[in-house]
């Protein structure tokens, strides 16, 4: 049994073609886990549970092959559920960006961390952005409260991580620092470029876009040196209408052949 956690700068749920190569990837993810319609949960609890990011994330995975979900913390007492049931019951856990600090107090309340960490052992993948990517490290740069400093995360993955890296031009330089200063060395992140790790190899990096990219960043006799990692691009599928009507064309054109209509 494989233990991934996909890490990613930064991203939404739209329908531009960067966005749609990360939907994708996540699924293709889900789906070697699940099979055809693996079962796909977000935490959007780092934003407070707002309802444009639950709204955007079912209308990117709604048509798509999979059974998506919320777990909405802020909501228990309007829609309750077993917690621990329902997220050991996925395939993939997806949590969104927003407030680390935030994100990790509200887990803590609902022992959310001791359910993900479960979760992990078992193979369920684990996934997320910017907060939502930063949680799995041992540390992260979070601007929770305005100015970029040093928070701790839930160190299933060691070494720390900042996102939206060449994005924040602020938080990089306060990561830097923060490295320098004896905080975990680990990775940055441009939004739209992410890391996934598989069990106890060394991650591979992956792009949406063109120019977004992944760094090692380490510390060498007092110095602190950032190393581009080579990635794999991920292209973006076709829009789901172009999607229809690429079907429809083929199951037309296999039911002319059968008829012999075609040659």
């Amino acid at each position: 049994m494989v233990r991934r956690i996909l890490t990613l700068g930064g991203h939404e749920f739209s329908s531009r073609p960067p966005d749609r190569a990360v939907c994708e990837f996540i699924l293709r993810l889900a789906t070697e886990r699940g099979g055809e319609r693996p079962r796909i949960c977000i935490l959007p609890t780092a934003s407070g549970d707002t309802s444009d990011l639950i709204q955007s994330f079912y209308q990117a995975f709604g048509d798509r092959p999979c059974e998506p979900s919320d777990v909405s913390l802020f909501r228990l007492g309007r829609r309750p559920m077993a917690l621990r049931d329902h997220l050991l019951a996925q395939d993939l856990i997806y949590v969104g960006g927003g407030s680390m600090v935030n994100l990790l107090a509200v887990w803590e309340a609902h022992d959310i961390a001791s359910i993900l960490s479960l979760a992990w052992r078992q193979g369920i993948v684990l996934a997320g952005q910017s907060a939502g990517a930063m949680c799995w490290f041992e540390a992260g740069i979070t601007k929770s409260s305005g100015k970029p400093l040093e928070a701790a995360g839930l160190g299933l993955l060691q070494g720390s991580l900042c996102v939206h890296y060449n994005n924040e031009p602020e938080r990089r330089a306060a990561y830097l620092e923060a490295v320098e200063d004896g905080m975990p060395a680990g990775y940055g992140l441009d939004d739209y470029a992410g890391l996934l790790w598989e069990g106890e190899d060394s991650p591979s990096a992956v792009t949406a876009r063109r120019g977004a990219r992944a760094y090692k960043v380490s510390k060498r006799d007092d110095e602190v040196v950032e190393s581009p990692l080579p990635a794999r691009f991920l292209p973006a599928p076709a829009p789901a209408a172009l999607r229809e009507d690429i079907a429809e064309f083929r199951r037309i054109k296999t039911m002319r052949r059968r008829a012999g209509w075609l040659g």
